[in-house]
This record gives C-alpha cells, sequence and structure tokens, in this order.
C-alpha cells in the first residue's frame, strides 16, 4: 500500500511518524481556561494534534426519558439519560474558533468530530483540515456522505462496528471520490479491557480496506498503543485531561498531561526501533561480532599432537576458525608447538 494524506503540515503514511492525537472530549469540564490548559498539555507532551466534539445535547439525541434513552449498559455513565450526559459534557461552540487558532498557534493540528450536518457546517466555516467520524456515527451515513463530498481526510473510529458498518461506510466515502479515509481500531469500552482490544485486527484491517490504519485507545496506559504502532498504526489517539482526580465525564479512562508524554516517548522509540528489513549488522553489532565464538587451542600442544575435545574447544572470542570446521579438525595433527589460547588456524594442521 502506497497511501500518503497530508492533514496540515503533517504526512501520513506507512513510512511516516504515527500522527498522535490528544482528544479533548469533556474534559474541560465546562470551563474554557482548563480547554486551553489541555491544548498546552497537549503540546508539552508531544501531541501532534488535539481533537475536540462539536454537538449539542439537542443534536446529538432526543430529550426524552423513556427506557431507550437511559443509559443501562454498564458504563460509567450509567443513570443518566442520553440528553443529561451531553448536555454536561459538549464544548461550547463559541469556545471552539479560539481554541483552534490558539492549537494551531501552538503548532498543533485542530479538529473535531462532528455529530449532525449543522456541526459540519460550522467545522467548516472554522476551516478544519480533517474530520473525525466518532464510533457511534459509523453507520449515520448521510452524515458520512455529507463530509466525505467535502474532499478532506477523514478519520473513522470503528468501535461499535461489524464488519459490513465498516464496509459501507469505506465504500459510502469512495462513492463519493474521497479516498483519504484512515480507520481507527478501537474498542467502545470506558475504560476498555486489555483483552477485548485485539490488536491483532489493525494489518487485517489495513489489508482488507486498503486504507492508511490507527489506534482510539481506551485502556490504561500505554502498552497498548506502543504494541498498535509496531503492527501498523499510523495514527494513535488518546483521550488527555489534566487530572482523573478532577472528575468529569471522561476523566476514569483518560491520560493525565506526565502519562501521555510518556506514551510519546514510547511511541517514538517503537518507531526508531521498528526500522527496515535488514540482515545487515549496525557497526556496533559488528563490533560486538567479535566476540562470538571460535575455535582456539585450549592446551599447550606438542608438534605432532593429535587434536581431541580436550585440547581445541569452541570458545569466545571470534579470532580463530569458524566453529563448523570442528568436526573435521579432530583426529588431526598439530603442524607445530603450540600454547593455549592460540586461534586456530590451517596452517596449524598437519596435512602431510
Amino acid at each position: 500500500m502506497d497511501k500518503e494524506i497530508r492533514i496540515g503540515n503533517h504526512v501520513i503514511s506507512e513510512t511516516s511518524p504515527v500522527f498522535i492525537v490528544a482528544e479533548m472530549s469533556a474534559n474541560h469540564n465546562m470551563d474554557f481556561d482548563r480547554a486551553v490548559a489541555i491544548l498546552q498539555a497537549a503540546r508539552e507532551a508531544g501531541a501532534d494534534a488535539v481533537k475536540i466534539q462539536t454537538y449539542t445535547a439537542d443534536t446529538i439525541t432526543l430529550d426524552c426519558d423513556d427506557p431507550c434513552f437511559q443509559i443501562t449498559q454498564g458504563t460509567l455513565w450509567d443513570g443518566n439519560t442520553l440528553h443529561r450526559l451531553y448536555e454536561s459534557a459538549y464544548t461550547p461552540w463559541e469556545w471552539q474558533p479560539e481554541l483552534k487558532k490558539m492549537a494551531e498557534d501552538m503548532g498543533l493540528v485542530f479538529f473535531s468530530s462532528p455529530f449532525d450536518g449543522t456541526s459540519v457546517d460550522f467545522l467548516e466555516q472554522m476551516e478544519v483540515p480533517v474530520y473525525k467520524i466518532a464510533s457511534f456515527e459509523i453507520n449515520d451515513i448521510p452524515l458520512i456522505r455529507k463530509i466525505a463530498r467535502l474532499g478532506k481526510p477523514m478519520i473513522l473510529a470503528t468501535g461499535i462496528a461489524r464488519l459490513a458498518d465498516i464496509e459501507l461506510a469505506v465504500e459510502t466515502c469512495r462513492k463519493e471520490g474521497n479516498e483519504q479515509v484512515i480507520l481507527l481500531k478501537c474498542t467502545s469500552a470506558y475504560p476498555a479491557p486489555y483483552e477485548d482490544v485485539n490488536l491483532r485486527t489493525i494489518p487485517a484491517m489495513r489489508d482488507t480496506f486498503d486504507c492508511i490504519v490507527g489506534l482510539s485507545d481506551h485502556t490504561f496506559g500505554c502498552a497498548v498503543p506502543g504494541a498498535a504502532v509496531a503492527l501498523g498504526a499510523k495514527v494513535v489517539e488518546k483521550h488527555l485531561t489534566l487530572s482523573r482526580a478532577d472528575g468529569g465525564a471522561d476523566a476514569a479512562f483518560s491520560m493525565e498531561p506526565q502519562e501521555f508524554g510518556e506514551m510519546v516517548d514510547n511511541i517514538r522509540k517503537v518507531e526508531l526501533a521498528l526500522g527496515k528489513v535488514t540482515y545487515e549488522l549496525s557497526p556496533m553489532a559488528a563490533r560486538e561480532r567479535e566476540h562470538s565464538r571460535s575455535l582456539f587451542v585450549a592446551k599447550d600442544m606438542g608438534a605432532g599432537e593429535i587434536f581431541t575435545p580436550d585440547n581445541l574447544r569452541s570458545v569466545r572470542p571470534a579470532n580463530g576458525l569458524h566453529t563448523k570446521y570442528y568436526e573435521e579438525l579432530l583426529g588431526k595433527r598439530v603442524s607445530r608447538d603450540v600454547k593455549l589460547g592460540t586461534p586456530m588456524s590451517w596452517d596449524l594442521v598437519d596435512f602431510s
């Protein structure tokens, strides 16, 4: 696959650095200054981008107390209705243009997940460079179609998607002429149990859909993002908060700034370690090879004495003949007097 997607000043491809996204979500706790502080924390931690969410309670659900609008799935938010949850978690729209400018002044890409057509129109006025489709909106085909027609990169999370949902979403983008699709492996559990993450899906998703792939992660810690990068993830998204102790709708499964920085550092180390396919030795390994095994005379020997397992051994370092000649040399005679520690060579063998 030789795809390349540009987001702001970043190029995302199979050979590019991982694009690391800090998800603010509801962690601003309805405090603008806190939202700004999260931007600053994201920059200092090494994120490439900050993502928010653009909706109101009324654009994402209905103000209704009927059973199907109650949250009862065993989540952090049980006991709320959808409408009440989103009333407390949305990012005020009047903040968003200013946050975008601040983020860009810090060198961050700033973008959002829209949840209906009005939020797309609003974000277009802000000239965001990329759109994220949240996991729960991957089956909102009119929304995906509207965004795809804009011709901008699209990042699709797959947390609640069945295979057919992903197929339909990607097909919808491509039918609108938009090939700039990035798929994120995601587990929609908050926090996500490690055993439900199934990272081996990442390379399969890349091959199945011929897309750049990544990870939207809700597990604790940075082990899973590092492993995802090793499996081919080129985008990693994690929730960021200033402090979990401050509470909020998403705080319990969000990273604090120090943790986010450790994750970024870990990802960059994994990228370096992945390197390339090669069997060549690095200069350091070539030097270390000098201490590998070879054949040495292991006892003082007189001319004409026979080589035996007692006086010819495979030991470190590598100055003597290759160990593959060991059996061939056993039973032959030494050509002259030699001392213990002499590297074995062919001129020590009497072939007469």
